[in-house]
């Protein structure tokens, strides 16, 4: 006979089975039984209670991005469910594998007006991956199996499973408890492309006089820097990206443009997409943002290569002279085995590393001159050039999608490949900086991380600071303070003829705030004083906080191209 375990004891081995080692959550009282199994057992994973379940899905969230393993969020039924939904979203949209664990009402409970009962699978259906409620508990097993399997495989995203009480109390039989651990990972079960695709596709790099690669997500996720920067070399093809797609190539590279597009763009990177007669985007959907409202460039205009692990990408807007449906790795490395059999292709091109060169001279040259501004309030980019300068390479930078995100995505350069930078660009929800930071810290903890957001995000997610110092994480915090949601108030006054409304709020001392909860806190009005300042953040022992009195976005030189892409 074989033993028997319960329901939310199997649930707790299939987690340690798949290679979990953090859990980010918050308590319930339909999650007793799950919470009791995480007491009991023996399976060597560490939970993180966190002050609200959105906070729990945006660190499982950072986690995953530096970690490269599945990250693990929970939280109760009702209002816990309905809370953990925008991590789950902006996870999957940005094709990153957390599972959603929210535990339910008792089966036997449902359609009886039970507190807190609501329909979650249809709830999580159109938000997530992969998404199951569970009836029985002998179902346990095989359900997750399924989600870490969908959720690592292919185009990687998020998953959900609901986790009714009763369930959790029955059995399970010991003998079903298995898991394969590499699907903790992500990719984890990778898909090549056709070789009619790679030959096509090396054919029109090998034609083009001019060509360019606009990266996305899809490089870092895949693990393809090494084969984009070795085929971008053997071509001498430019390389720029999307801010998801920051860390495709180190940003010193000589073919490095940096992002484009509407949101960290800049006139000089725009000109060198301008310039390309072929465009290859890898692992990028193409959207508004990267492309300016598909401006840059213009559909029809240029030939297109389109790589993506997402067949809906294709011909969404461009028209595309190769669509390859592939894992961006696998695929990069098989066209540049393919492009190696010909003659390399003569480095006199008009796009080149040379212009690349003069494109960044005069980027980095107006940015220089504001950087080393004296005015007050405190102008973005002399923040950005002085991280640029204490930071290490290897440091992580969590930005909000308000003011941080353009200026950190259009200027700071991180010099080594692979996940440095995140931003939540799928849908920008504000508060998502400081908890998926924390998230990164403990997918990466060798590493020194900061969270950087606006006064705005900061009101979403201040509670966590609790969390971040009961946990110990030595998270730097940098708030730029100004009083106002500036991204809708520079819409406004761009697009809506300055009529303000709605979008100015009272300064809050977030160096006081944070010091109540015990955070190492600092307030910087002087542009003199930063430097300094940052510094002893960045040395001293746990958590710190660096208010800063910044310009706002309106009065900004922000590398912003239009305010509603």
């Amino acid at each position: 006979m074989s033993n028997q375990l319960s329901g939310a004891e199997a649930f707790v081995r299939l987690l340690q089975g798949h290679g979990v080692k953090h859990i980010f959550g918050l308590c319930g009282d339909t999650s007793l039984p799950l919470y009791d199994a995480l007491f009991r057992l023996d399976h060597g994973m560490t939970h993180i209670l966190t002050r609200d379940e959105r906070s729990a899905g945006y660190m499982a969230d950072g986690y995953a991005r530096v970690s490269g393993k599945v990250g693990i969020c929970e939280g109760p039924s009702g209002g816990g469910a309905t809370y953990i939904l925008p991590g789950v979203v902006e996870a999957n949209e940005s094709s990153i594998p957390i599972l959603a664990v929210t535990t339910d009402i008792s089966v036997g409970g449902r359609g009886r007006y039970t507190l807190t009962e609501l329909d979650q699978e249809a709830m999580f259906r159109p938000l997530a991956k992969w998404n199951r409620v569970l009836d029985r508990a002998v179902d346990i097993p095989k359900v997750v199996r399924a989600a870490f399997t969908h959720m690592t495989s292919a185009k990687p995203g998020a998953a959900h499973i609901g986790l009714p009480f009763d369930v959790q109390k029955d059995a399970v039989d010991e003998a079903d408890v298995w898991a394969d651990s590499i699907l903790g990972s992500f990719p984890s079960r990778r898909f090549g492309p056709d070789p009619e695709m790679v030959a096509r596709a090396a054919d029109a790099l090998l034609a083009a006089k001019n060509p360019i690669f606009v990266c996305g997500g899809g490089v870092v996720i895949a693990g393809g820097e090494a084969a984009l920067t070795g085929l971008a070399e053997w071509l001498g093809a430019p390389v720029a990206t999307t801010i998801s797609g920051q860390g495709s190539i180190p940003e010193d590279h000589p073919l490095a443009v940096g992002v484009v597009g509407s949101n960290g763009g800049t006139p000089m990177t725009r000109a060198l997409v301008d310039m390309a007669d072929l465009v290859v985007f890898v692992g990028c959907r193409a959207g508004s943002v990267t492309t300016e409202r598909w401006r840059h460039p213009a559909p029809g205009k240029v030939p297109v290569v389109h790589i993506d692990a997402d067949p809906g990408v294709f011909g969404a807007t461009y028209q595309t002279q190769v669509a390859m449906l592939s894992d961006a790795r696998l695929a990069l490395e098989a066209i540049l085995a393919q492009v190696r059999t010909a003659p390399r292709p003569a480095m006199g091109r008009l796009l080149d590393a040379a212009a690349v060169a003069k494109a960044k001279r005069e980027k980095f040259g107006a940015f220089a001159a504001l950087a080393a501004s004296n005015e007050t309030p405190i102008r973005p980019e002399r923040v950005v050039a002085t991280l640029q300068k204490l930071l290490p390479n290897d440091a992580v930078l969590v930005c909000d999608p308000g003011t941080p995100c353009p200026y950190f995505s259009g200027y700071y350069e991180f010099k080594q490949a692979g996940r440095h930078f995140i931003s939540n660009r799928a849908h920008g929800a504000l508060g998502y900086s400081m908890s998926a930071a924390v998230g990164a810290w403990y997918g990466r903890p060798q590493s020194k991380v900061l969270s950087i957001m606006g006064d705005g995000s900061f009101g979403f997610t201040v509670g966590e600071m609790e969390t971040i110092v009961r946990q110990k994480v030595p998270l730097t915090m940098i708030v730029f303070s100004n009083s106002v949601y500036g991204w809708i108030k520079a819409g406004q006054k761009t697009g809506f003829d300055q009529r303000y409304f709605s979008v100015d709020f009272s300064r809050t001392d977030h160096a006081k705030v944070a010091e109540a909860f015990g955070v190492k806190a600092w307030t910087v009005k002087d542009p003199a004083d930063l430097e300094g300042t940052l510094r002893k953040a960045l040395e001293a022992d746990g958590p710190t906080l660096v208010d800063i009195h910044a310009q706002p976005l309106q009065d900004a030189k922000a590398p912003v191209s239009e305010w509603v892409a």
